[in-house]
């Protein structure tokens, strides 16, 4: 590992429309007040070159764990309340009883994970898409401390391929629950493949693989009209949630998008 001296980053979070509140200006601010302090270094742990030639890199940070491409922030692990939000929401509908099998599109640092384990019954068998291998590496190495242990729970299955993928190949009716967390958004894609997945023919795959009443939940940065209507005209029950990124925040930032399947 070697230690980097990064920039200090400012990340302003636009008021969405459905997710949003009224801009106070600075006159009327009454919430608490900041110093700022000398960034702390950051520790790069990992690192390793994607088949887009874009680096992939973990890196510690003030006690938390970052992951980048390319430089830029992919996820952490300082605003994981959405994460685990997206599994509470699954949960609301898979009811009780052995043989319920649970899908999860994109490991990460492993909260929506967690939270799924927390909520379900030793019965329960969980499967984890995750496209890129470092990520399980990192999370055994380095991420132990944090849900790298969730990967030998004896319910959950480890699959390194794209969530895609797995849905195609899928039996009809197979999964009570899926989980997608693959891109910022409908629109916000971190890989251009995975348009595949919001497009009506992969809803339509989607629906192939759930079973009757169960429930598909999105995680997005931001709101989506469109991608609503698509989920609509896929058979889909929907609606748009929103989300915040820490249990302790004002603004809800994110937005899921809940897809109950009736068949």
């Amino acid at each position: 590992m070697h230690l980097e001296f990064g920039v200090a980053e400012v990340r302003v979070y636009a008021a969405r429309l459905d997710c949003a509140v009224s801009a106070t200006s600075a006159a009327e601010w009454s919430g608490p007040s900041y110093t700022l302090r000398p960034m702390k270094p950051s520790v790069v742990l990992a690192e390793a070159i994607l088949p887009n030639k874009e680096k992939l890199s973990l890196r510690r940070h003030d006690g938390h764990y970052h992951i980048r491409v390319g430089g830029e922030l992919l996820m952490s692990t300082t605003a994981t309340a959405s994460e685990a939000q997206m599994a509470e929401l699954a949960h609301a509908s898979l009811g009780v009883g052995a043989g319920k099998r649970v899908l999860i599109g994109g490991f990460g640092f492993g909260f929506t994970l967690r939270r799924v384990l927390q909520l379900v019954g030793p019965d329960v068998q969980v499967e984890v898409a995750e496209l890129l291998p470092q990520i399980v590496a990192w999370n055994r190495e380095h991420l132990q401390s944090v849900n790298g242990l969730l990967l030998d729970d004896p319910r959950v299955g480890i699959l390194l391929e794209d969530v895609f993928a797995v849905l195609t190949r899928a039996e009809p009716a197979t999964y009570d629950a899926v989980l997608l967390d693959v891109d910022n958004g409908p629109e916000a894609l971190v890989d251009p493949r995975n348009e595949r997945i919001y497009a009506d023919p992969g809803l339509k795959t989607l629906s192939l693989a759930m079973r009757p009443g169960g429930r598909a939940v999105f995680w997005s940065a931001g709101t989506d009209a469109s991608f609503l209507r698509r989920l609509t005209k896929a058979g889909f029950r929907a609606e748009a949630i929103c989300a915040k990124a820490y249990p302790q925040a004002q603004v809800s930032t994110h937005t899921l998008f809940i897809a109950d399947w009736n068949g």
